[in-house]
């Protein structure tokens, strides 16, 4: 994977979990403890991050031990866990009180929100005051703000694409074939001309590649991710809903239905894991994927062939983007305060960030110019999913990339928008019984409904009926309860 592609991360993509932890060995003295170094010997801390366990990984972690050890006395012990293992090895790890000190943890991912309350993660309110003044300049307010749990911070967010938009995505090399103009596009209707001429001249080509992730976007905010209580984001009352009961989710599940009848969308949409194979391929027309300035070009650099995208939402602030992406100190470090120096230097030192994501220079990348870099041959050895590690914005650019980029990331985020329920995060304890019974029913019923497999004029009464069986509404009213009790408490 280029490095391109490793910076951007697709909603599509977003459905494996990821691990992440700093753990410590070191002399136990009283100063240890405390999480201050010995004068002969500094502080051990063991990262367990996610994704593919990559060759290189200890030789890098010795370059940045040597860079770390001197700046604040703390070496690193890199652990990889492959992206599919993530959440349950950190479940199991931090049920067993296993020592660690930093570990990756996310909206969708070894649940942050989740995690945080059970007591899994310190509390970093001060220690971000102390040890992390670097992080709280270098971040937009928007990532503490909305990534507090009852009111304390837990993790600190990477600093990357702050709003989440939409695109339909659209392979370039088609599009020209057939002089098809995307001037048009926008809703999910808006496809279906583009869609009829790839049908008709490449049939063998999936016209929108959608798998079981598949959502189609509506004017929502959800209370729980990929769960179907919602509410509106036009409306200020916050009124709890069912997404499914929505007119928007209703008229675009119906045009998933027709497009699926039409042969628009794969036949095995609704059990597809992945679209990787079709991307690498090119035997695809549209799909939808979450923008980030210069999308475009980090999608066609990353397939090899052009890739052009149009919005299909606006751009807006959740707190699963907030959330997306995020570090946080175990709640049993012995090196809570060298934890956050680390992690304070990395998202404010772009040395060691660029150690951390491309590896040694010379051998695995070359420099270009002072912030311009290219793959060498060996980077298959060390190849990391950067939104993953911390500031993105301190990483060198790809020689393709233009020279504004990182000012565009930070115009993109000041224009994104706060969705309605940032900074609300919903408590499950007086429900835990119907969501986990609710879970099964959306397993049953969701993916074939989304990807249009189904009809849904006859599969949304009848995913319905067992949602309410299950104890939807009863989830819907604990949640407008604290909705209400948060819109008052914050004057919304």
């Amino acid at each position: 994977m280029s490095k391109m592609k490793k910076n951007l991360v697709t909603t599509l993509g977003l459905t494996l979990a990821v691990s992440m932890t700093l753990s410590a060995c070191g002399s136990k003295d009283a100063d240890d403890a405390k999480g201050n170094a010995t004068a002969n010997k500094p502080v051990e801390l063991i990262w367990y991050t996610i994704g593919t366990p990559q060759k290189d990984v200890d030789r890098v972690m010795a370059e940045v031990s040597k860079y770390t050890a001197e700046k604040i006395g703390v070496t690193v012990k890199m652990n990889m866990t492959d992206w599919g293992d993530y959440a349950q090895k950190m479940q199991v790890m931090t049920a067993s009180g296993t020592p660690m000190d930093i570990m990756f943890t996310s909206s969708w991912a070894f649940d942050y929100v989740q995690n945080a309350r059970k007591g899994a993660f310190k509390p970093i309110d001060e220690l971000l005051q102390k040890n992390g003044q670097g992080i709280v300049k270098a971040l937009d307010p928007a990532f503490l703000n909305g990534s507090k749990v009852d009111g304390h911070n837990y993790g600190v967010p990477a600093n990357k694409e702050l709003p989440a938009q939409d695109v339909w995505r659209f392979n370039k090399t088609l599009a020209d074939k057939y002089n098809l103009s995307l001037d048009n596009v926008k809703s999910l209707e808006s496809l279906e001309p583009l869609l009829s001429v790839i049908k008709a001249k490449e049939p063998n080509t999936y016209g929108l590649a959608v798998d079981k992730n598949y959502m189609p976007y509506v004017p929502y905010d959800y209370i729980i991710e990929k769960m179907p209580m919602a509410v509106s984001v036009d409306n200020k009352d916050l009124k709890v809903v069912n997404i499914l009961d929505t007119p928007e989710m209703k008229q675009a599940l119906k045009t998933m239905n027709k497009y699926y009848k039409a042969g628009y969308i794969p036949t095995e949409a609704s059990t597809l894991t992945s679209l990787n194979d079709v991307q690498v391929t090119g035997k695809w027309f549209s799909d939808k994927a979450t923008n980030q300035p210069f999308a475009d070009n980090l999608w066609s650099a990353s397939y090899g062939y052009p890739v052009v995208s149009k919005p299909a939402s606006p751009a807006l602030i959740y707190n699963w983007s907030v959330m997306g992406s995020m570090q946080a100190i175990s709640a049993n470090s012995k090196y809570p305060e060298k934890a956050m120096e680390f992690l304070n230097l990395l998202n404010t030192d772009p040395v060691l960030r660029n150690i951390v994501d491309s590896g040694i220079e010379g051998e695995h990348y070359k420099k270009v110019d002072n912030d311009k870099m290219e793959n060498l041959p060996a980077s298959k050895n060390y190849d990391m999913p950067t939104f993953s590690l911390g500031n993105v914005l301190l990483t060198y650019r790809d020689v393709k990339d233009p020279e504004n980029k990182w000012e565009e990331f930070k115009k993109f985020n000041d224009t994104g928008v706060p969705a309605p329920l940032l900074g609300f995060n919903f408590d499950p304890t007086k429900v835990i019984n119907e969501i986990a019974a609710v879970q099964n029913v959306k397993e049953e019923f969701w993916a074939t409904l989304m990807t249009g497999t189904v009809d849904p004029d006859k599969y949304i009464p009848l995913a319905n009926e067992k949602f309410k069986a299950a104890g939807l509404d009863k989830i819907m009213a604990e949640a407008q309860s604290q909705i209400d009790a948060w819109k008052t408490a914050n004057k919304k």
